[in-house]
C-alpha cells in the first residue's frame, strides 16, 4: 500500500489520518503528517469555539454536518469526551438586544452568513425559534430585549477543540502515524514517467524526502498557498480565502462546579457593537467570545505568527462587559485573546475532492493506489464538520463509497 502525506495537522488533517488509519485498508506506519507549525493547534483548529450542529447546514452541505455530528457524540461516548474535551449538549440561542428592531437572524441559506458578516443563527431554521426562555444566569438581559431559543433538541453541542484535536493527535500517534512538525512541504517528486512518487520536507533547516503516490492538502486558509507551491503548473488553484477572526475565552464569574444546571449555551445576538457577537459556554466555567471578523489582515507565513490586535481586542472586551452579568462590580476575566484565519469559500461550501491528474500538470497513480486531494474551506464549521470530513476523505483516498453525500463539495 502507497504511502499518505496529509498536509496540515489541524482539525481535518487529524481527523482524515484517524479514519485513515483505523480503516484496515492502510496501515497507520504509512501514513504521513506535515505541519510547519512548531506548536500544534495554536490556530483555527485550536482557537475555535467548538460548537457543533446537526442540521444547521444547507442541503449540499446537510449530509456531512449530520453525520460528523453523530460521530462526534460516538467518539465522546467511546473515549470520555465528556471529560476529556468537554464534550456537553448545548442549547442555541438568539438574543435581540434592540425592542425596536425585533427580527430575530434566522432563516437564511446556511452558506454564506459568514462572508457577509452576519450571524452564524442564520444557519438555524426560523420554524425552530421558540421564545420566553431565561437563558444563561451569565447574560446580562437588557429591558426589551428577546431571547429565542433556536436548537432542536439534541441537535447541538459543545466541545473544547484543543484538547479534541490533542485527543486525535494521540490515538494517531499510538496507532503507528508518523508526525513531521514544524516541517514545511517545499516539493513534489516525479518519477522518470512524470507520476507523483513522493514530497521534499524541510525540517530544522534539513531537506529529506518522503516518497509517497497520495496527497492530502488540509491546511486550512493556507491550503492555496501549499497547493500552488507544490503544483505551479496546475491549471486550476483551490478557491479559498482567509477570514481573520478574533476570539476571547473569558472566566463564567457565575459559573459554580457542584450546580445542576444547564452548563452550555450557544448565543447569537444582534449587531449592536459593530460585530454580531457570538458566545459559546463550555464545562468548566469557561464563556468563549467570537464574532469579531476582518479581511483586512494579511495571512502570515504560519498560524502562530498571528497576533491580535489590541484595538479589536479592547472591542470585544467591551462587549463582554455590556452583555456579561459580573459579581460585586468586578471585571470580568479575560483568559486568552487570539486571531486566527479561518478558510473560506465563496459558496460557503468546504472543499472535499480528488484533483484531476489533467489538471495537476502531472500524472498519478490510478485509482486508491494514487492521488492528490483536498480538504479545505470549512469556514466557522471546520470543527463541526472535521469527523464527517475525515472519514469521508480517508473513504476517497480509498476508493470506497463515501458515508456522506459529498457530490456538491468537488472543486469548482
Amino acid at each position: 500500500m502507497p504511502d499518505t502525506v496529509i498536509l496540515g495537522s489541524g482539525i481535518i488533517g487529524l481527523s482524515t489520518a484517524y479514519y485513515l488509519s483505523q480503516s484496515g485498508n492502510t496501515p497507520p506506519e504509512s501514513i504521513h503528517l506535515v505541519d510547519p507549525i512548531a506548536e500544534l493547534f495554536h490556530c483555527a483548529s485550536g482557537y475555535a469555539g467548538g460548537f457543533l450542529a446537526s442540521d444547521w447546514f444547507a442541503p449540499s452541505v446537510a449530509s456531512l454536518g449530520a453525520l460528523s455530528f453523530k460521530l462526534h457524540r460516538k467518539l465522546a461516548d467511546e473515549h470520555d469526551g465528556w471529560t476529556r474535551w468537554g464534550y456537553n449538549e448545548s442549547t442555541g440561542l438568539s438574543y435581540n438586544q434592540d425592542s425596536e428592531d425585533s427580527e430575530v437572524a434566522v432563516g437564511g441559506s446556511g452558506e454564506d452568513w459568514l462572508a457577509n458578516g452576519t450571524s452564524r443563527a442564520e444557519a438555524a431554521a426560523a420554524s425552530q425559534a421558540k421564545a420566553g426562555v431565561d437563558g444563561p444566569v451569565w447574560l446580562k438581559r437588557l429591558e426589551g430585549g428577546t431571547l429565542e431559543v433556536i436548537s432542536q433538541d439534541n441537535s447541538t453541542a459543545q466541545i473544547d477543540p484543543f484538547k479534541f484535536c490533542r485527543f486525535l493527535l494521540e490515538q494517531c500517534l499510538a496507532r503507528g502515524v508518523r508526525l513531521h512538525q514544524p516541517a514545511k512541504a517545499v516539493a513534489i517528486l516525479k518519477d522518470a514517467n512524470n507520476v507523483l512518487s513522493g514530497v521534499r520536507i524541510s525540517e530544522e533547516g534539513e531537506e529529506s524526502e518522503i516518497p509517497c503516490s497520495r496527497i492530502i492538502v488540509s491546511s486550512g486558509a493556507w491550503s492555496p498557498r501549499v497547493f500552488s507551491t507544490l503544483f505551479p503548473d496546475a491549471t486550476t488553484r483551490i478557491p479559498v480565502t482567509p477570514l481573520g477572526g478574533h476570539s476571547l475565552i473569558l472566566r463564567n464569574p457565575f459559573f459554580k462546579e457542584t450546580s445542576t444546571e444547564e452548563v452550555c449555551h450557544a448565543v447569537f445576538a444582534t449587531d449592536k457593537l459593530g460585530f454580531a457577537p457570538e458566545f459559546f459556554s463550555r464545562k468548566g466555567g469557561d464563556v468563549y467570545l467570537a464574532g469579531l471578523n476582518t479581511t483586512m489582515i494579511p495571512l502570515p507565513d504560519v498560524a502562530s505568527d498571528a497576533k491580535p490586535n489590541p484595538e479589536a481586542v479592547d472591542k470585544m472586551k467591551a462587549c463582554a462587559a455590556e452583555m456579561m452579568g459580573s459579581i460585586e462590580g468586578k471585571d470580568i476575566e479575560t483568559k486568552r485573546a487570539a486571531l486566527c484565519f479561518r478558510p473560506v469559500t465563496s459558496s460557503g461550501r468546504p472543499i472535499l475532492d480528488r484533483v484531476p491528474d489533467n489538471k495537476l500538470g502531472l500524472r498519478t497513480r490510478v485509482g486508491k493506489e494514487g492521488g492528490v486531494f483536498v480538504a479545505a474551506g470549512h469556514g466557522a464549521w471546520g470543527i463541526s464538520q472535521s469527523c464527517a470530513t475525515g472519514l469521508c476523505l480517508a473513504e476517497l483516498v480509498e476508493g470506497r463509497e463515501t458515508s456522506a453525500n459529498i457530490k456538491n463539495l468537488g472543486l469548482p
